[in-house]
């Protein structure tokens, strides 16, 4: 019979767990060991290598990149200005070159202002009046009756060099006009073969290809000498050329003296805009003639409608 204490029994041996192998053999010299966690490690904090909190990486640091303080973009944005600047400089000779380009085969083919040195359009226009000048329109229609043209008055006879015609062109280009060359601008007043004529008192009558006669109303003309004797003509004016005078035709040569009828290869082009002084900027409206046709028609039937006049007087009577 056994007593207490002296045996064991048989069902807790079996209970007990077995001893894992690490217990029996101890750790494995092979296996990696880790040093004691920090209290954080873990929670997305790197551990301190060797301890040393002074070389962890502080909040907000992503690898090597720090973020840029305010001086530090300050200094950014400034070596940005610069770069700019420099970029501009650099491109602006070339900036130039296509604005004078442009500009030059604007002033060649379409648009070119011209200034205003006599008084030969006053009160149309006066001295040092800026007029720009269409130099299309008449590669695409005719010159029309009272329109405003500027043409080649004196032509540049030289025999010029290469380089010379190209200082010319730039000059021109300028606004600087040629010393050889004069430009004039008058009012087209006379067409390819119709016959003009000028009165004592300055009317201006013209018979026309049809033979149609008609003495021009002109408006935009200077105040007249009374004294004045400005008797013209009659003149027929050749195929291809035009009859040009100026509104102040006390004072201008045209087309009645000097100047002769113009060429229409001599036209530069027409005159359709004043933007000098701005105070007196206007585009120029071509006058209508119509009311000149009939007062020449009125004055054509005068006799006729007088000799009908008399006839019912003479009938009154004899009733």
């Amino acid at each position: 019979m056994d007593t207490p204490g002296s045996g064991e029994r048989p069902d807790e041996q079996d209970l007990t767990t077995p001893p894992s192998p690490a217990e029996v053999d101890g750790p494995d010299p092979a296996a990696p060991t880790r040093p004691p966690s920090a209290p954080w490690a873990g929670l997305g904090e790197p551990e301190a290598p060797n301890g040393d909190d002074h070389d962890r990486a502080a909040p907000g640091v992503i690898g090597d990149i720090t973020p840029a303080t305010p001086e530090d973009q300050g200094e950014g944005e400034n070596e940005k200005d610069k770069g700019g600047a420099k970029s501009f400089f650099r491109e602006l000779p070339i900036l130039i070159l296509i604005a004078f380009g442009l500009a030059m085969l604007i002033k060649t083919f379409f648009v070119q202002a011209f200034y205003i040195p006599s008084e030969s359009m006053v009160p149309t226009l006066r001295i040092d009046d800026r007029v720009l000048v269409n130099k299309i329109i008449y590669k695409i229609r005719d010159p029309r009756r009272g329109e405003i043209v500027v043409f080649v008055g004196e032509k540049d006879e030289r025999d010029r060099s290469f380089l010379e015609r190209v200082r010319d062109v730039i000059t021109e280009g300028l606004g600087a006009p040629s010393s050889a060359e004069r430009d004039f601008i008058k009012r087209v007043i006379g067409l390819p073969g119709e016959t003009i004529e000028v009165s004592e008192q300055g009317a201006v009558i013209i018979t026309t290809t049809d033979g149609e006669r008609l003495t021009l109303p002109e408006p935009y003309l200077a105040a007249r000498d009374p004294e004045e004797d400005s008797s013209f003509g009659p003149f027929t004016i050749p195929d291809g050329e035009y009859f040009v005078m100026g509104d102040n035709r006390g004072n201008s040569a045209d087309s009645r003296s000097t100047l002769g009828p113009i060429p229409e290869g001599d036209i530069i082009g027409k005159a359709f805009v004043r933007i000098w002084p701005i105070r007196r900027f206007t585009f120029f409206r071509t006058p209508s003639y119509e009311a000149g046709a009939a007062a020449a028609v009125a004055a054509a039937l005068a006799p006729i409608a007088a000799i009908a006049q008399v006839g019912r007087s003479r009938r009154r009577r004899q009733r």
